[in-house]
């Protein structure tokens, strides 16, 4: 009998069809037992004997790939291919798939939710209440705001189409390949260097995968380049942005507010914790009902796919690989 590897978590907490799906193809599967993101070396010992892994954010690295003998195919809940070694992967002929589609709405509602929170001081009244304290703070609106957003695709194309129906004073726009992009041409947007965005912008939001080219991408020099009083979010993935200079300008008085829901290590437990304007979530932004069961959903599919020998239809294109093999 086939066997399922889910390391994924949670999986079929909101809706069980994907779990009702792989028991009504008569596939053996197992959920990740220690219900949390499983570390390099815990994946490496579990994988051994499975020949399909319905994953997450963890690891999946050449030596995880070493333990699993059997292992032919990687169905990503997800977008994110930074945690997995696509080229070992093609090296021992395991087939690749992701749902990039699937997370987009969700993630960017949850970017338009944390701008409204740092424009208004949500968070930062919200903790201060709870320890006693009333302060009403001044804010600012969305009209009255120029709003940057790093990387057009799938999740920022849907970030800009919310700021613009909310009336955004005016929206800059950086990409490194605009053409494909696909933002609807009536949106009123400005394309400009990545330089501009960081200068002129109240409002940064990062849009990007974590590529070689874009780790560390935003560093202490970017964020000094910022208005003392602009903000920036990353939603994307950790390592997007250096931490510890988010923590050491943030120390220093420089920006109104941060949020972050993505990092390089996860839990976090780092510096920013401590910042009380610095929003802080847990890599929850595909986490609506929706979204997360569509994801879960079309990552079991396609490995129902695979097992039954119908052709994949989420297989991850060869431009993810080419990036990988650029040096990521």
């Amino acid at each position: 009998m086939a066997k399922v590897l889910i390391t994924t978590v949670p999986f079929g907490d909101k809706n069980d069809l994907p779990i009702r799906q792989l028991e009504a193809a008569g596939i053996e599967y197992l959920i990740n037992p220690l219900g949390r993101k499983l570390k390099e070396h815990e994946l490496a010992e579990m994988v051994g004997d499975f020949e399909v892994l319905i994953a997450g954010t963890e690891v999946i690295s050449e030596k995880v790939m070493a333990n699993a003998p059997r292992l032919k195919m990687i169905s990503r809940v997800g977008i994110g291919l930074d945690s997995v070694d696509l080229l070992a992967a093609e090296r021992r002929g395991i087939s690749v798939s992701y749902t990039p589609d699937a997370p987009a709405p969700a993630v960017a509602e949850l970017t338009i939710g944390l701008m409204f929170s740092l424009m208004r001081s949500i968070h930062v009244a919200s903790a201060q209440m709870h320890r006693g304290v009333w302060h009403r703070y001044f804010g600012r609106r969305i009209p009255d705001l120029t709003i940057g957003v790093v990387g057009a695709g799938r999740i920022g194309g849907r970030v800009l189409q919310h700021l613009a129906s909310l009336g955004a004073g005016r929206l800059l726009v950086s990409d490194i390949n605009p053409e494909a992009c696909q933002l609807p041409p009536s949106l009123p947007v400005e394309w400009v260097d990545k330089d501009v965005v960081f200068r002129e912008a109240d409002i940064v939001s990062l849009h990007v995968p974590l590529t070689a080219q874009t780790k560390n991408m935003v560093r202490r020099e970017h964020l000094l380049q910022m208005k003392p009083d602009a903000m920036i979010i990353n939603t994307a993935r950790g390592g997007i942005i250096n931490e510890d200079d988010l923590a050491d300008v943030l120390e220093s008085g420089h920006l109104s507010g941060a949020a972050v829901d993505v990092f390089c290590e996860e839990p976090y437990k780092g510096r920013l914790a401590s910042i009380e304007r610095c929003v802080l979530t847990s890599h929850m932004g595909s986490m609506s009902i929706d979204c997360r069961t569509r994801m879960e959903i079309e990552a079991t599919e396609e490995a129902i796919r695979f097992l039954t020998g119908t052709p994949l239809m989420g297989l991850v294109p060869e431009a993810e690989y080419t990036v990988q093999r650029e040096g990521f």
